[in-house]
């Protein structure tokens, strides 16, 4: 495949655009477990330290009991992982800090301390892919403790108690598994059908035929030139993810023992997901979405139409399982840059938080950190998003805290009421979650004794407006030069792949399961690329993205991996939607 002119990319003027960046979206499907989960782990440590008299020490035990608010979307046995890593990973952010804060008292120091720490687990909650709210909460934890006085004789202690909430909150998190074992998988495959069939509405909406026949759905090249409409092109994007995550999920179970039997029957299903991204114009939307609509309850996993035991679609899944990802220091690289910026950002902002005379430079220091996504663009509409929920936060403070002033229990059933408001809200919108973060931070730091509430609400938006500013400065001026040859790795990758399908498509029956690792390679390859091609898109500075040929990979590899997915789903669907395994979660 040729080379396409590169061609150049947004100006940074109309990148800097608030429209939308403020807009509501729908709540998570699980909105309410984060938001309770992270109530039930908060709620008994800090009431029992408020029976002891003794809720000055609500700060450690809290940096335990927000390890809750991880991992809700992975299988349990993922997620019993998962959480250990982030209760072992905050033990030692705030290991650091506590034994920082006990050597020296230097604001300078400690400023320095709490950057590298923030960039540190930004880069590695990215590269281990942990999820929200990836290194933020982290990151509030480890700064917070770094300016707080301490003495060695006292670090030993605090840290047992924050890894004892962490063992509640690891608890908590898994207390779930026995009531419904699947819903994790169950939910990540409902979401797979969900999204194909969303992208076939969006294919008959525009007239396209997919991926399905001569064409993929998208304007062939010399007849108007490549790319397609935003809405089918960002549909079978969401599908395609949809699909990749919930393989993840699924390859995370167990292939053999009681659980096999579900992970099977939702194979299957992943599977009728695949086809629909193939053939969207011979895909019923509304058997995929019944489909889904069973999966959210605990009854049984409906059938497909497919005999029981025709699996010869998914040979080569079990065979996925002993894939090894990419080290960890190969994952760290490409996000260089972006530690950089973390780095950098959250120091300045820190410094500048100390020669403003402000008493709390972590909180410029968290600010800036919250603000660092994938790209310049993003940190730009995180910067807004988070201005505008921590002012509005601050306003809320000033009515809540007459009322939290009137009793140490009250003060505790506040910070639990806007604990379970932040984590309901912040799927809206990011916004909308820190208007109940911003308070409920505020009221942690009266645990210790009742403050002037004028101050705090005036340190606390001066540190938002300094740690904003300064922090998406530091994104503008560190630029990520290696975006670029991200993309044209990920379209050699995605092409790579592409051959290696079409040779086995092309040649005599192929060997079992390897079509279907290849088919796998492949889509995972083509999601990457739209992924890396989206990040590149956003940041400034860089030169021009290899755009052209980026779509003609995208069009050839879709041709490609419809093929694919016809030829070992030839079988039609032969019965009602209405059938079910007979699986019980």
């Amino acid at each position: 495949m040729s080379s396409a002119t590169p061609t150049a990319g947004t100006s940074p003027a109309r990148r800097l655009s608030l429209a939308g960046v403020l807009r509501l979206r729908r709540p998570s499907e699980i909105w309410f477990k984060p938001a309770l989960s992270s109530v039930a782990a908060v709620a008994p440590p800090n009431l029992l330290l408020l029976a002891l008299g003794r809720l000055d020490l609500a700060m450690y035990t809290m940096a335990g009991s927000l390890c809750a608010l991880y991992a809700h979307n992975r299988p349990y046995a993922a997620r019993a992982r998962t959480l250990a890593w982030v209760v072992l990973g905050m033990l030692g952010g705030v290991a650091v800090a506590l034994v920082t804060a006990s050597l020296t008292r230097n604001a300078v120091v400690l400023v320095t301390v709490g950057a590298l720490l923030a960039a540190v687990q930004k880069a590695l909650c990215d590269a281990t892919r942990v999820g929200p709210p990836g290194n933020v909460v982290l990151t509030f934890i480890s700064s917070a403790a770094l300016f707080v006085p301490q003495t060695l004789g006292q670090v030993p202690g605090h840290l047992a108690l924050a890894a004892a909430a962490g063992a509640w909150a690891w608890l908590v998190g898994m207390a779930p598994a026995p009531v419904r074992p699947h819903g994790p998988e169950r939910r990540a495959t409902a979401q797979a059908l969900n999204a194909a069939a969303a992208y076939a509405v969006a294919c008959r909406g525009t007239g396209e035929r997919g991926t399905g026949e001569r064409g993929t759905g998208e304007r062939r090249s010399g007849e108007g030139g490549p790319g397609e409409g935003d809405v089918h092109a960002g549909a079978r994007a969401a599908g395609y993810a949809a699909v990749q995550a919930a393989w993840q999920t699924l390859l995370a179970l167990p292939a053999t023992g009681a659980r096999a039997t579900t992970r099977h029957a939702l194979e299957r299903l992943v599977v009728r997901a695949e086809v629909a991204l193939a053939a969207p114009a011979d895909t019923d939307p509304e058997r995929l979405r019944a489909w889904a609509h069973a999966l959210r309850g605990g009854g049984r996993i409906p059938r497909t139409g497919d005999a029981p035991g025709d699996t010869d679609e998914l040979l080569g899944v079990d065979a996925e399982l002993v894939a090894r990802p990419a080290p960890l220091w190969r994952r760290l690289g490409p996000l260089t840059p972006i530690a950089a910026r973390t780095a950098l950002g959250c120091a300045l902002a820190g410094y500048a938080s100390l020669a403003l005379g402000i008493g709390r430079p972590y909180w410029a220091l968290v600010t800036a950190a919250a603000l660092y996504q994938a790209n310049v663009t993003l940190t730009w509409s995180r910067a807004v998003q988070r201005v505008v929920g921590n002012l509005a936060g601050v306003l809320l403070f000033a009515a809540i805290a007459p009322l939290a002033h009137l009793g140490q229990a009250l003060l505790v059933l506040c910070c639990l009421a806007l604990n379970f408001g932040a984590e309901a809200l912040i799927t809206r919108n990011y916004w909308l979650g820190s208007v109940c973060v911003t308070p409920m931070a505020l009221l942690v730091t009266e645990f210790a004794g009742y403050q002037a509430p004028g101050d705090l609400m005036t340190e606390r938006a001066v540190d938002t407006l300094v740690g904003a500013l300064v922090g998406f400065l530091a994104a503008v001026v560190v630029t990520n030069r290696r975006a670029g040859n991200r993309v044209e790795q990920a379209v050699t990758a995605a092409d790579r792949a592409r051959e290696r399908t079409a040779r086995l498509l092309a040649g005599p029956a192929p060997v079992p399961g390897a079509l279907e690792a290849a088919r796998r390679g492949l889509a995972a390859a083509l999601t990457d690329l739209r992924a890396t091609a989206d990040g590149a898109a956003g940041e400034w500075w860089g030169r021009a993205l290899p755009q052209e040929r980026v779509v003609l990979a995208e069009q050839a590899g879709h041709r490609t991996l419809a093929e694919a997915v016809r030829r070992q789903a030839t079988r039609p669907d032969r019965g009602a939607s209405t059938r079910t395994e007979d699986v019980r979660p």
